[in-house]
């Protein structure tokens, strides 16, 4: 089960990747791009200024490459959705195949912990595009996401398949572990269209310097913001209970104080008041949203940190073996 994990796992990383090409070439051929938009253009737009054209040219001669790369664009778009959701299905049978490998929730450590929030995010990622097809053109970075993600997850936090280390040992290690996994995966794909609204706010505003040329290719900016703040207020609730009620319950009964300035408790501390800003931002009607937007990508920036930097490069009560939770 351990090695059928891992090879699901390879298959998992090669379907995200197959989707990211196809979503990029949706981007370069689809009707929202900018090469799909020029196709359109009639001949006398196309000609250079200095040029003549004749009375008798016909005004769209582009019309059938224009429909060729419009359905080659449609075709891609439409692959690539079919990928995400083969790469989501091999992406839960590789963490469901590492639990029954460990006899256990699959996860107890840092690698399985990656590959878990990495799977919730990638699930509310299909959802969406199930219910939502018209953001289909966010797959490109979720599907970045998730390759970069799932690759680091392998080549520095991979840990062999072995029991629970005794402090994990607890029906808490359900109700706390997963409650910030699932949080955690949600924050994970909420950065994304609160990159792409930046982006495409900047793009509206008259910038044309990389990145905002972006945001050509991307759909409504007020779109991209409301589903950034519907994905984190559902995510906040969550992770308040599992990081700041089930987290200090689970410390209470296991080292006998609910709070002891760990860095992964003091780290997550820090995620929370980040968010709760973001959340109190976003209320407010004189802040930009621009400006509530920015908060909740530091917030993400300080969970990356909480998972990577405390887990590499910090000691503490939460550092199990090669990997915490």
């Amino acid at each position: 089960m351990a090695e059928l994990s891992n090879q699901l796992m390879a298959f998992t990383v090669l379907a995200y990747l197959a989707a990211m090409v196809c979503y990029a070439a949706e981007y370069a051929f689809g009707k929202r791009s900018r090469i799909g938009k020029a196709a359109v253009r009639p001949a006398k737009q196309l000609v250079g200024a200095g040029a003549a054209v004749p009375p008798d040219a016909p005004v769209t001669p582009d019309a059938p490459v224009t429909k060729a790369k419009a359905s080659r664009g449609e075709l891609a778009g439409r692959i690539a959705v079919g990928l995400t959701v083969l790469g989501f299905a091999l992406h839960l049978g590789s963490t469901v195949t590492r639990g029954l490998a460990a006899e256990r929730m699959p996860w107890g450590n840092m690698y399985e912990y990656i590959i878990t929030s990495a799977l919730v995010g990638a699930g509310v990622f299909v959802t969406i595009l199930l219910r939502k097809p018209a953001l289909r053109h966010l797959g490109l970075f979720a599907s970045l996401a998730l390759v970069v993600l799932l690759g680091a997850a392998s080549l520095i936090a991979y840990t062999p398949v072995g029991p629970l280390v005794p402090a994990l040992n607890s029906y808490w290690f359900i109700v706390h572990v997963s409650t910030i996994i699932v949080s955690s995966g949600i924050f994970l794909f909420g950065a994304i269209p609160a990159v792409m609204f930046l982006i495409k706010d900047g793009y509206d505003a008259g910038r044309r310097s990389f990145p905002y040329t972006l945001g050509k290719r991307v759909g409504d900016a007020g779109a991209l913001e409301r589903l950034t703040f519907r994905l984190h207020a559902f995510a906040f609730p969550l992770f308040t209970f599992g990081a700041l009620i089930a987290g200090p319950l689970w410390a209470e009964a296991s080292w006998g104080r609910y709070w002891g300035w760990d860095p992964k408790e003091v780290w997550a501390f820090i995620s929370w008041v980040v968010y709760a800003a973001y959340l109190h931002a976003r209320a407010t009607p004189s802040v930009k949203r621009t400006v509530a937007t920015w908060i909740a990508l530091l917030g993400f920036v300080t969970m990356l940190m909480n998972l990577f930097g405390v887990n590499l490069f910090f000691e503490g009560l939460h550092s199990y073996a090669d990997a915490g939770d």
